[in-house]
């Protein structure tokens, strides 16, 4: 199944004329191209920055370059002292897909007019997918660009910059590679358990590691409960099409004139409130799972900085006690004495940085929840309005019928 989308997204804002000497970085994607096993997205650019070599450029990715660009921020110890910008999910159309083809199937057992309705159905769910995919990996491009820091990575310009008909070329992670990175995230979760009774000298990050430890299990279990409301919708949708159809066939059955109507008048009223509902799911779906479902993998991505530095202080812990040896032995004094200073300076720079990021992240978090709350909220007002007045009229269509 191919899909082509070419709409507005949300963006950073426009630079007035005004401010047309002040720096700035603007990305979007601005077209993607879905086919059978991979999306081809249009990254467009638009800088004044003097470290680019282009003002303006289009280029096209797909989705292992953008977990090259994440991967290449991850294991950069430059970084280290930053929240990295969770890299975007794999698109995945295979579910579906399955029900597209399970409809296929059960094609004979359906009459025609429900089996269109399903398939619609299907498509919209897919095409909701497919923007939901783009908007994600947009969402990781902007973070980047609008950090002060990540926007002059020498990687993200080539990700940007860099135009060839085969893309960036970048293959895909051998099993040994695989092997590795899954190492490393299970030695990394063994750490944290070592480290977990380890007391932070400062309260802010004490506070900080207690708090996100806590959130993210109500997190994860607010994306539990926030999916299965949005699967009943979904199936509430399914058992309109079937009641629908069963109306609609009795309708077309009926001898009876007035009955008759009545029956596709209700029949129709009922495709009517499925299409509502299915639209209400689709809210749902975008405005409150997804956002549990980033903040959940944003918040990741604020642990683990918080372990980094966690890290850095038990080096520094280590390297006090290796100085306090030497010098009993009087031994490799100026050795101890040099790891003890970088180990110190290491610490200090990590924790300043963190400290500004755990606070911005905050804020970033606070701000995304009550717009994305609110716009739900007012669709949600929206969408009953548009029900209480389909409805309305169904009953007055009734009593007008039946006077």
């Amino acid at each position: 199944m191919d899909a082509n989308l070419n709409e507005e997204t949300e963006q950073q804002d426009e630079p007035n004329n005004s401010d047309t000497n002040l720096p700035f970085l603007m990305v979007d994607i601005s077209d993607a191209l879905s086919e059978k096993d991979k999306i081809k997205f249009t990254v467009h650019m638009k800088t004044n920055l003097p470290d680019f070599t282009q003002h303006e450029v289009s280029v096209i990715r797909e989705h292992e370059e953008f977990i090259w660009l994440y991967d290449a921020f991850d294991e950069n110890p430059v970084y280290a002292g930053y929240i990295i910008p969770p890299p975007p999910p794999r698109p995945d159309f295979d579910t579906s897909r399955e029900k597209l083809q399970k409809l296929s199937e059960g094609e004979t057992t359906m009459t025609r007019d429900e089996f269109a309705k399903m398939k619609a159905e299907l498509e919209a769910e897919y095409l909701a997918t497919f923007k939901k995919t783009v908007a994600m990996h947009e969402l990781f491009l902007s973070r980047l660009a609008c950090h002060p820091v990540f926007r002059s990575d020498s990687n993200f310009r080539i990700f940007l910059e860099y135009q060839d008909s085969a893309g960036l070329s970048i293959r895909g992670k051998n099993k040994k590679e695989m092997l590795e990175s899954i190492w490393k995230r299970f030695s990394q979760s063994a750490d944290e358990v070592l480290l977990s009774g380890q007391k932070d000298r400062d309260p802010f990050f004490e506070h900080e590691k207690n708090y996100l430890v806590e959130y993210y299990g109500h997190l994860r279990e607010a994306v539990g409960k926030s999916d299965k409301m949005t699967k009943a919708l979904k199936n509430l949708c399914d058992v309109y099409v079937k009641i629908d159809s069963s109306l609609e066939t009795l309708g077309s059955l009926e001898k009876s004139p007035e009955l008759s109507n009545n029956l596709l008048k209700i029949s129709d009223t009922y495709e009517k409130i499925r299409k509502l509902e299915s639209r209400v799911a689709s809210d749902y779906d975008l405005k409150l799972s997804d956002t549990f479902r980033y903040t959940v993998r944003d918040t990741q991505a604020a642990k683990d900085l918080l372990y980094r530095r966690l890290r850095c202080l038990a080096n520094l812990e280590t390297a006090g006690r290796n100085l306090e040896r030497a010098r009993m032995k009087n031994r490799e004094i100026p050795k101890a004495e040099a790891d003890r200073q970088h180990a110190d300076k290491e610490f200090s720079e990590i924790s300043e940085k963190a400290k500004e990021e755990l606070q911005e992240f905050k804020g970033r978090r606070v701000a995304t929840f009550k717009r994305n709350l609110i716009d739900l909220a007012e669709l949600q007002l929206k969408h009953a309005k548009t029900q209480v007045h389909i409805l309305k009229s169904t009953i007055m269509a009734l009593k007008d019928a039946s006077a």
